[in-house]
């Protein structure tokens, strides 16, 4: 069982945003000494990603990079005549695998020949992802249809696996991050905080003597970021991972200036804790109120998520619905049951209610 240091006071109990507005996509602001926000243009409906540029010495340390696409690395040619005045990349650091955060990462790395820093687990999930060349393989094809999902929807999936916006772009080598190691940058310390859920090893960064935290994706102020069971470990929890580790930045001093990956900047890091949490747990008791019956994990997706509109919707809902799900059956609060090619899950019921004959798991 992972330990975490005690807690840190609360002291802010409503999200405040030093910025109204934000800069324009392919626009940067300095939001500290030394630090710099960039929002790097998304072609998403979630069309940004913030990236920092910290000063260290006489050149830059960059964390996350953006996609790995032309109009990425059209705006970090501005970005290192109009801001770095054509000094060097020291280094790059990752916060966690996913496409916006690694898609330039060795094109960087070559471009300025600087080292990547990154936690290990990240640095491996960028080579383990399911190859939809020729079509989907069986192991796909037999996860989609145990959730009993429509054959139409499987296929629409391919064609978001395979745009090439996903593309990552894995260097040779990395210098491996863990918890609580120190980043001398500049004339600050930063703190490497791990977590877990969204991503295998997540590397958040704090400053105690500035107050900021760096936050990636595990804090968002608006949005909750993914937390999904995905073919490579179909019967992974990482949304125990995901609640443990919110648990766990509460280490983090809540006058920090959270600096995430989506959005704006933001005070009250303990306060969006609090409401993260309480989402995940609204999103188990209503799934838990609505298997009474056995029910497929696409059925309890629709439920849950009834406005996804497109194959990414489908692929994104899924995989929360699932990661929901195996955090039910790890608690022995739901039971599931291989009928035919689809799993179906229901709810343990309590002593004094209706029940039909408790489902048992049949591997």
């Amino acid at each position: 069982m992972r330990h975490y240091p005690a807690p840190t006071e609360q002291k802010h109990f409503e999200l405040s945003f030093p910025w109204t507005t934000p800069p324009e996509r392919g626009d940067w602001q300095v939001v500290a000494e030394g630090v710099v926000w960039l929002r790097m243009p998304l072609p998403f409906g979630l069309d940004h990603i913030n990236l920092y540029l910290l000063e260290h010495g006489d050149g830059w340390v960059i964390v996350d990079t953006g996609l790995g696409t032309q109009q990425t690395r059209d705006v970090w040619e501005r970005v290192f005549t109009e801001v770095m005045q054509d000094a060097p990349v020291k280094a790059v650091i990752a916060t966690h695998f996913h496409y916006d955060h690694c898609g330039s990462l060795g094109w960087l790395a070559d471009r300025f020949q600087c080292p990547v820093y990154m936690t290990r687990g990240e640095y491996q999930a960028l080579f383990v992802s399911p190859s939809t060349e020729g079509g989907m393989g069986w192991q796909m094809s037999q996860f989609y249809r145990h959730s009993g999902m429509p054959d139409e929807d499987i296929s629409g999936l391919l064609s978001v696996m395979g745009d090439s916006s996903y593309v990552q772009d894995a260097p040779e080598s990395y210098n491996r991050l863990v918890a609580n190691q120190v980043l001398r940058i500049g004339h600050h310390d930063w703190e490497v905080v791990i977590a877990s859920g969204h991503s295998p090893e997540h590397a958040c960064l704090y400053n105690r003597q500035a107050g900021l935290f760096i936050s990636g994706d595990q804090v968002l102020p608006r949005i909750t970021s993914s937390v999904c069971v995905t073919v490579t470990e179909p019967d992974a929890n990482p949304l125990k991972e995901w609640l443990d580790s919110l648990q766990g930045l509460r280490c983090v001093s809540d006058d920090v200036l959270v600096l995430p990956a989506h959005e704006r900047p933001f005070y009250g890091l303990h306060h969006r804790l609090e409401q993260l949490t309480e989402h995940h747990q609204g999103h188990l008791d209503r799934l838990l109120e609505h298997m009474c019956e056995a029910r497929t994990a696409d059925e309890l997706m629709r439920f849950m998520f009834p406005r996804v509109r497109s194959s990414f919707d489908v692929l994104l809902a899924n995989g929360e619905v699932l990661a929901h799900l195996n955090l039910l059956l790890e608690e022995g609060r739901i039971t599931r049951q291989l009928i035919g090619e689809c799993y179906r899950y229901q709810r343990v019921l309590a002593s004094n209610e209706c029940s039909v004959e408790v489902q048992v798991t049949h591997i």
